[in-house]
């Protein structure tokens, strides 16, 4: 990237070192023992939280770094020139630590953040079922008060960080018979009796991810693991509401760092590689593919650090995350399409990075709502 982004400051550069250097050292040379075992290592949670990477935009009296939601994109975008897939730490530190400061009580969140923040506790949300897919509403999982307990049965797929997970936060009804309003967030500890994990899934990218599938066969939480800071059921679809928009920005800026990096490393691969005689940058075809894919580069990333900027101000709307959520991982799609193909048939080997952006980017169409999803809540609003 050859301009820093308006909404990096000086703090945030030197972070971003930090953050570069964590992931080149830790991650970078143990990606392919990650993805042959289809799980991080578990103390690269530890070492993260040693150097504080984790949980960055949680208040300090939490555990947490005290910083924002730009912290917490240095690291995705760090993440993603390395093309790592395998850590799910912007889910542990943008999505689940945020669900539990927004809506847990004192005593939760005094209880889990630290934790999480130090890496003894790593963190999941199970959300997706085998028949409901985007479908939040159609939960079938349930969670039912017995006492001062709840009973929770069900199970649910494509969890990320399912297999590593300490701590997962639950999307069951607590009333059968209502739609959305039956709906509450439980957490439920990876210990507990009748909790279990089925397998590893076996995906198309994103192969050193432990996406997992979840059981819950009678598991019993004490009510106080109800996800609601007034101890009320049936806030979970509004809580799920307002957290996307900020599992969706972080959807768009890790596909705009993946495009800079395809592009960068397609650059280098054809002035360096020939082809009849001359460099494959040499011919016009090349330098075309790379023009194009450099200008929808530029405006992807122009339009997502706004929505960053936006965000930081507490103004970015659903419909322009959205936007930028179907948009740039569409667009990276095509940009990393376009750079594999330049790369010839080396491009298809897993040893060259550009496959595996190629791989992994292809989920980002489909998980935190699909494109289709996101097309229709903007048109929602013409």
């Amino acid at each position: 990237m050859a301009d820093r982004s308006s909404w990096e400051t000086d703090d945030l550069t030197a972070l971003r070192d930090l953050a570069r250097s964590f992931c080149e050292k830790e991650i970078k040379p143990n990606i392919g023992k990650f993805i042959e075992q289809h799980h991080v290592d578990r103390d690269l949670w530890n070492k993260a939280g040693e150097l504080g990477l984790l949980c960055m935009s949680i208040p300090e009296e939490y555990g947490g770094g005290g910083g924002t939601f730009a912290h917490e994109a240095v690291l995705i975008e760090e993440q993603a020139r390395i093309v790592d897939s395998s850590w799910g730490g912007s889910l542990h530190n943008g999505i689940i630590a945020h669900y539990l400061l927004a809506y847990g009580t004192e005593e939760q969140k005094k209880t889990w953040l630290p934790k999480m923040a130090s890496g003894e506790v790593v963190g999941a949300i199970a959300m997706t079922e085998p028949g409901t897919g985007s479908d939040l509403q159609n939960v079938k999982t349930k969670a039912i008060r017995q006492g001062d307990e709840y009973v929770i049965d069900g199970s649910k797929t494509f969890i990320t960080n399912g297999g590593q997970a300490d701590l997962i936060i639950v999307v069951a009804k607590t009333d059968t018979a209502e739609g959305a309003k039956g709906i509450s967030l439980v957490l439920v500890e990876a210990d507990r009796e009748g909790f279990r994990r089925g397998r590893v899934l076996d995906k198309v990218g994103q192969r050193g991810q432990d996406t997992s599938e979840l059981f819950f066969d009678g598991v019993r939480v004490p009510v106080s693991n109800l996800l609601s800071a007034d101890g009320q059921e049936g806030q979970g679809f509004v809580q799920l509401m307002q957290q996307l928009p900020q599992e969706r920005l972080i959807i768009a800026v890790a596909s705009v760092a993946g495009m800079e990096t395809a592009v960068a490393q397609t650059i280098t691969y054809t002035k360096e590689r020939t082809a009849f005689g001359r460099p494959i940058f040499g011919f016009q075809n090349t330098k075309f593919k790379l023009a194009e894919a450099a200008t929808e580069t530029r405006i992807a990333r122009v339009f997502v650090d706004d929505c960053i900027t936006k965000h930081l101000e507490g103004k970015l709307d659903i419909p322009t995350v959205a936007m930028a959520k179907w948009w740039t991982s569409d667009r990276a799609m095509v940009v990393a399409d376009e750079c594999l193909q330049l790369f010839g048939g080396y491009g298809y080997m897993n040893e060259y990075p550009i496959s595996r952006m190629w791989a992994d980017g292809r989920v980002q169409k489909i998980y935190a709502g699909t494109n289709e999803i996101m097309k229709e809540i903007i048109a929602r609003t013409l």
